[in-house]
């Protein structure tokens, strides 16, 4: 029976990719690369890190970097892999737990159903699994791969996964798996996650280049709390789908029938780079083993979100981590990760 463990359940480490590619920031690259830098150490001072690189060349110049800040470099596992991007919460794999053993999910990354270079990535999942020495499964349904990204979906281990209907469900718009229903999806979250009961939100953020991922909308805390980011300005395009999703969180229940408790976070003032409104959000924050790393954004609200974070995890230490560069790849902490189960 497979489960698919909440993240701040015991970890083995966190998976990253060094960014090798200025295309998803263009014009900030050498910045992100010592952001980058920031978010290993902040890292490596709790947990072990398995790192990938392009290749020997690439991990000299990395651990140059790295040597310079001073960072615990025997936390470190490094992996060789060419990848088109860093977004290890969608190309890596899923680690869930099979019986008392691991397992590795290969959920068929393409690119967000939106880009068509994506074809070294694919290759991330079978790369991590013979590192860690763990079986890989390519995950089927009804004889097909279904696609399914990482930041699409959060789980409180206990049987209860939340997700979004702009998503996974859209008609038109970066279409997954085309024809795929609500019970579709929730037979494989139960055969593959080990999920029993989906909480099905609507819309995602303006700017989310994803098309509606959970971990920017809500998150669980812990198994029977969930917190959700709520937009203010009633004129704002965000108002009205996050408090649609606010009014389908009270109104849903969690695996045991209970109502879930709901915590609300507030959203950043917008970040307009160029033309471009990103999608920050402090819901993409990372949970380890002894602390929370949640991405900021010079906003007056950075202290209000840390302030409700804080207060959710008492046992961790909870940090901020300047985003404001990061953002402009379209994602954080939390898509730029993978938490690897002990």
């Amino acid at each position: 029976m497979r489960r698919f463990p909440a993240e701040w359940e015991p970890q083995q480490g966190i998976l990253l990719c060094f960014p090798h590619n200025g295309k998803d920031w263009p014009g900030k690259f050498q910045a992100i690369q010592w952001a980058f830098v920031e978010f290993i150490k902040k890292v490596t001072t709790y947990e072990s890190l398995f790192l990938i690189v392009v290749d020997n060349s690439h991990q000299s110049k990395v651990i140059s970097m790295l040597e310079r800040a001073h960072v615990d470099l025997k936390k470190i596992t490094f992996i060789s892999q060419k990848t088109n991007r860093s977004w290890m919460r969608d190309s890596g794999p899923i680690i869930v737990k099979n019986g008392s053993k691991r397992e590795a999910l290969n959920f068929n990354f393409n690119g967000w159903a939106k880009y068509k270079n994506y074809r070294l990535d694919k290759h991330v999942p079978e790369k991590v699994a013979e590192t860690l020495n763990v079986p890989l499964t390519q995950v089927m349904y009804k004889g097909k791969p279904v696609v399914l990204e990482g930041g699409a979906i959060d789980v409180n281990g206990k049987g209860t996964l939340l997700t979004s209907e702009e998503c996974l469900l859209h008609p038109s718009i970066q279409v997954r798996n085309p024809g795929f229903t609500k019970a579709d999806y929730e037979t494989i979250f139960k055969e593959f996650l080990g999920v029993t009961n989906t909480i099905w939100l609507g819309d995602g953020i303006r700017g989310d280049d994803t098309h509606g991922h959970i971990d920017d909308l809500c998150r669980f805390v812990n198994e029977d709390t969930i917190v959700t980011v709520v937009e203010k300005d009633k004129s704002h395009p965000n108002y009205a789908p996050l408090q649609d999703n606010l009014d389908r969180l009270h109104n849903a229940s969690l695996e045991n029938g209970k109502k879930p408790n709901i915590v609300t976070l507030p959203m950043p003032k917008d970040i307009l780079f160029e033309t471009i409104n990103l999608p920050a959000s402090y819901a993409n924050f990372l949970i380890l083993n002894n602390s929370v790393l949640v991405p900021v954004f010079n906003d007056p609200n950075d202290r209000v979100a840390l302030n409700i974070i804080a207060e959710c995890f008492p046992k961790r230490e909870v940090i901020g981590i300047s985003a404001i560069d990061i953002i402009w790849g379209f994602g954080t902490l939390h898509c730029l990760s993978q938490q690897i189960p002990e």
